[in-house]
């Protein structure tokens, strides 16, 4: 299995600002906009540590799911990221390359907030050719706007991007693990995976 971003979340779309205040950056100054890349990134980086451990994506984006088999249920195939808003397309590619998009009306989206699934409408999903691979293309996310996102996950965030603003210079020596606050935050959002099978 492989996930890859499509489309990666547009500036205007960080809580830029709102760091800054959280960090209680000074105001007023000629070099007010300084400090706006430095913080862009950890706020990107904590982003991207938060959805990985809940398995839900905080802004909406494009991602691609690529499979060289279904699991074992045939008849539904869990997406990795949640939640979804819209099922993009479902292409199969033989063991040559060559691609076959599959008709919408074959299959359906199953929302879930910890487990969406792409589920066939018939009796199952259409077979994976021999040697060859699935490519789901899907949108995922609370929303495209920052005040979307669930106000226990937008704080997580701003805590773990302010961790990594303050040990910046540490040199990784602050250890491995989510501070305890961010840990709480998170902790209801997480997705509990039972034994990997089925169509998880």
């Amino acid at each position: 299995m492989m996930l890859t971003e499509q489309t990666a979340v547009p500036l205007e779309a960080l809580p830029v600002q709102a760091m800054k205040d959280h960090l209680r950056l000074g105001t007023g100054f000629a070099d007010d906009g300084l400090q706006d890349g430095l913080v862009a990134a950890h706020l990107r980086a904590a982003i991207a540590v938060i959805e990985g451990r809940i398995g839900k994506a905080l802004l909406a984006r494009r991602f691609l799911l690529r499979l060289n088999r279904w699991r074992a249920d045939r008849g539904a195939q869990a997406l990795p990221m949640a939640p979804v808003s819209a099922l993009v397309s479902v292409t199969l590619r033989d063991a040559a390359g060559v691609a076959f998009v599959v008709a919408p009306e074959l299959y359906t989206l199953e929302p879930d907030m910890a487990r969406p699934r792409l589920r066939g409408t018939g009796q199952s999903l259409p077979p994976v050719p021999e040697g060859g691979s699935v490519e789901i293309a899907f949108d995922a996310g609370f929303g495209s706007d920052w005040t979307a996102v669930p106000v226990d996950l937008a704080q997580a965030v701003l805590l773990l991007a302010a961790d990594f603003y303050e040990m910046r210079h540490s040199g990784g020596q602050s250890g491995p693990a989510l501070p305890l606050t961010v840990q709480a935050l998170i902790e209801r959002w997480r997705t509990v995976r039972v034994l990997g099978g089925g169509g998880a």
